[in-house]
């Protein structure tokens, strides 16, 4: 589902993402939005923040208040404040216009893959690494290797959001509570510490990808 009120993009989604399989409905407001997802439930929408009846911020946290769903956002609002606020607020990832189609199709493609996934697995894999939910044991290579609960953690937080930008907020709040909110030095610190246990090349991460003045994405390939 597309919520946009710019006819030319809304066209360059309809010829492009038809073209690789995908049904479309289109919106050209929030309220419309709103109306036609309650309707349809479709599988993933896509937001524009520009709309003419409401903010899009506002039109997202209505939406994230019974839609389960992946959400991405394309807007031209590109300020570090604006892509927080969205993710913080239930966005699964954030793109900025104008955005690269083959970009987009790789981020619709994540989102829809683990829209029902890893929350209902024992264990899971990615690289040469895989973690055991229920023994809570973390192998690389099929070597057991020692996390701190912290660590832990913060690696099962992430690989359950396997595609999504979490702000550094969001983590800190989940892993550390309320008070660590603003700790985002912290957070690195234990970033790196996972990226020497869990990656190949720590200073070139596979899996645990920084979003530049974000947050961080996980990335099972």
């Amino acid at each position: 589902m597309v919520i946009d009120d710019e006819s030319q993009i809304r066209k360059l989604l309809e010829i492009t993402l038809e073209a690789n399989g995908y049904k479309l409905l289109f919106a050209v407001n929030g309220k419309e939005g709103i109306t036609m997802s309650a309707s349809h439930q479709p599988d993933l929408i896509l937001l524009d923040l520009g709309l003419p009846d409401e903010d899009g911020q506002v039109i997202l946290k209505k939406l994230r208040e019974w839609y389960q769903h992946p959400i991405i956002i394309l807007s031209v609002k590109s300020t570090e404040e604006e892509i927080v606020k969205a993710l913080d607020s239930g966005a699964n990832d954030y793109l900025t216009k104008p955005f690269r189609t083959q970009e987009l199709l790789a981020r619709i493609r994540t989102a829809l893959r683990n829209k029902t996934s890893v929350n209902n697995e024992l264990t899971i894999s990615f690289g040469n690494c895989s973690v055991d939910l229920a023994s809570r044991i973390v192998k690389v290579a099929n070597e057991i290797i020692k996390l701190t609960a912290t660590e832990y953690n913060l690696l099962t937080l992430l690989i359950r959001n396997d595609g999504r930008v979490l702000t550094h907020q969001y983590i800190l709040k989940e892993i550390w509570g309320q008070s660590y909110a603003d700790q985002t030095q912290y957070l690195r610190v234990f970033v790196a510490q996972l990226r020497k246990k869990i990656e190949e090349d720590a200073n070139r991460p596979k899996f645990i990808v920084t979003e530049s003045g974000v947050g961080y994405r996980f990335n099972s390939g």
